[in-house]
């Protein structure tokens, strides 16, 4: 297993809406294991293929609060349910480094998707869960945490990152 490099924006791959995993072989369980490492070493909580240049249906997220890694892989995730009643959480995203926003959405969902061994699971998350499987999803449809803002202000996050990818690493 491995790290990736995180693919930040500006990078036009990050709008792209990520294609289904056809079957779950050991390509593609290298890949999830290879994002886990990624994502625990950046340090996150989830990761979408496609923030490592992979635009395929898969992500990963751990939202353990201990020290024990409870890690989850979901291939071809789909929302079956949202809630009703809504959470406000800061969100942050490691292809937007050091960017946080503050995102209402669904406290609890119910996602359909394939598991490690190629079966169709589901589950229902509440909370932080909740909150992580729908920003990761997000990603997927080619959706970013900015999306939330208002246009000037995505414009400027924008403009800024991409000053940033023209600037020489020191």
């Amino acid at each position: 297993m491995s790290t990736l490099p995180i693919v930040k924006l500006p990078d036009p791959i990050l709008r792209q809406t990520s294609t289904p995993v056809e079957r779950v072989d050991g390509e593609v369980l290298k890949l999830a294991d290879d994002m886990l490492d990624t994502m625990y070493d950046a340090p996150g909580i989830g990761l979408a293929a496609v923030q490592v240049g992979v635009p395929k249906r898969l992500i990963v997220l751990d939202v353990s609060e201990t020290d024990e890694p409870d890690p989850l892989v979901l291939f071809n995730p789909e929302i079956k349910s949202l809630g009703a009643e809504t959470r406000i959480h800061e969100e942050g995203c490691l292809s937007i480094p050091d960017y946080h926003i503050e995102i209402e959405r669904p406290a609890s969902l119910v996602v359909g998707y394939i598991d490690r061994d190629g079966k169709p699971r589901e589950l229902a998350a509440e909370g932080l869960l909740a909150t992580a499987i729908q920003h990761e999803i997000d990603h997927l449809n080619g959706k970013l945490i900015i999306d939330f803002l208002s246009r000037l202000k995505r414009d400027i996050v924008v403009r800024k990152f991409k000053k940033m990818a023209r600037e020489p690493s020191a």
